[in-house]
C-alpha cells in the first residue's frame, strides 16, 4: 500500500498544479487578498498616511519656521547695518567736536604764545635799548675822555662844553 499511494503521489505531480483543486485555491486566494487588503486599508495605510501627513506637516512648519527665520535674520541685518551707521555717524561727530575742541584749544594756546612772544620782545627791546642807551653813554664817555686827551696831546687845551657839543654834533650824524 504505501508503494501505492507513492505512485499515485508520483504520478499526479504538484498539487498547486493539479486542476481538480483550482476552484478551491481561488478561493482561498480571494480570501486571502480580501483578508490583505482589509488589513492594509484598515491597520497599515492609515497609519503610512498619517505618518507622510505628519512629515508634510513637519517639512511644512520647519519651511515656515525657516522662513519666519530668515525674516527676522535680515531684520537683525538691517537693524545692524543702521546701528553700524549711527554709530559711525556719532564717531564723526565725536571726531569734528575732538577737531573742534582741539583747533580752540591749539588757537588759545597759539594767542597765550603769541603774547608771551610779544611781551619778552617788547622786554628784550626795552633791555636792548636801554644797552644801546648805556653803550652810546659809555661811546661819548669814552669819546670825551679821548678827544680831551687827544686835543691835550697835541698841546691844546679843551674845555668840556666844547667836546661835549662836538661830541654830540658828530653822535647826532
Amino acid at each position: 500500500m504505501a508503494s501505492e499511494t507513492q505512485g499515485a503521489e508520483a504520478a499526479t505531480g504538484l498539487p498547486q498544479l493539479d486542476i481538480t483543486t483550482f476552484s478551491n485555491q481561488i478561493f482561498w486566494l480571494l480570501v486571502s487578498l480580501v483578508v490583505i487588503y482589509f488589513i492594509l486599508s484598515r491597520v497599515a495605510l492609515p497609519r503610512i498616511a498619517a505618518v507622510l501627513a505628519e512629515r508634510q506637516g513637519t517639512i511644512t512648519n520647519d519651511l515656515a519656521a525657516a522662513e519666519d527665520l530668515k525674516a527676522k535674520a535680515v531684520e537683525a541685518e538691517e537693524a545692524y547695518n543702521k546701528a553700524l551707521a549711527d554709530a559711525r555717524a556719532e564717531a564723526q561727530k565725536i571726531i569734528a567736536e575732538t577737531k573742534a575742541e582741539i583747533k580752540a584749544d591749539l588757537d588759545k594756546a597759539n594767542e597765550e604764545a603769541d603774547a608771551e612772544i610779544a611781551e619778552r620782545t617788547a622786554e628784550g627791546e626795552k633791555k636792548l635799548a636801554e644797552i644801546r642807551e648805556s653803550a652810546m653813554e659809555s661811546v661819548r664817555e669814552v669819546a670825551k675822555d679821548t678827544a680831551a686827551e687827544i686835543v691835550s696831546a697835541m698841546g691844546g687845551k679843551a674845555d668840556g662844553r666844547s667836546v661835549t657839543a662836538a661830541i654830540n654834533a658828530r653822535m647826532k650824524g
